[in-house]
């Protein structure tokens, strides 16, 4: 009786667990780890203020070439990247054997007498294949907007931004980050996201789907470590 007890007792505080969780769960929405680790913006330094000196119009500081198209190439510069991924792999494997044995034992004579019923055969066969193939395809595509946290010594540029998108009760999170090179710069500050080094293209969302999936991770949990 009072291992029945137990059980049920440990049975209500599984219970009362998992109803704890969900219930949390359900007060914010569930976001998972972000694979962007730069930060998604930097704002720039403040440009040094130049001696007033009477008569002059130029200032050094924010100088820029009167012929020079506005491009992307200082740390808080913004520019524009074209999400366009696509990516498929495939696998195949298959492999085969086979084995055979045999043996026989025969007693020839028990006390010089000749017995034939007496002796043993044996044999064996086995054969075996087996075979898998898997493929996986995905497609990205869409733009977001990027701020340039670094300039490389070489020029090049790391650039990160977030794109939040609310939907009803979901949010949809676009991040990126990566290293451009200023000579892949577009008119207009575009950039496809085929050039860019060290890419970093991560979707996330906290919708419903996502909390589904959380809870049905959880449910298994706990039904892992019922004892019936």
């Amino acid at each position: 009786m009072g291992v029945v007890m137990k059980i049920i007792g440990g049975f209500r505080l599984i219970v009362i667990c998992s109803a704890a969780t969900a219930f949390l769960a359900g007060c914010g929405p569930i976001v998972p780890d972000s694979i962007v680790q730069v930060p998604p913006t930097v704002k720039p330094k403040r440009a040094a203020l130049a001696p007033a000196s009477s008569g002059a119009i130029f200032q050094g500081a924010a100088y820029r070439p009167l012929l020079e198209d506005r491009r992307a190439r200082l740390v808080g510069d913004t520019m524009t990247i074209l999400i366009n991924e696509k990516t498929s792999a495939g696998k195949a494997a298959g492999s085969s054997g086979s084995k055979t044995g045999s043996v026989t034992a025969a007693i020839p004579n028990v006390f010089g007498t000749n017995i034939k019923e007496l002796g043993a055969t044996a044999s064996s066969a086995d054969k075996f294949a087996d075979a898998g193939a898997t493929t996986s395809s995905n497609s990205f595509t869409g733009t977001i907007g990027v701020t340039v946290v670094e300039v490389l010594e070489n020029g090049n540029l790391v650039v990160s931004g977030e794109k939040q998108v609310s939907l009803d009760k979901g949010v949809e999170y676009v991040r990126f980050s990566g290293v451009v090179s200023p000579d892949n710069v577009q008119t207009g500050n575009l950039v496809s996201s085929t050039q860019v080094a060290d890419a970093r293209v991560e979707y996330r969302t906290s919708s419903r789907i996502d909390m589904a999936e959380f809870t049905t991770s959880l449910s298994r949990f706990f039904l892992s470590v019922l004892p019936f």
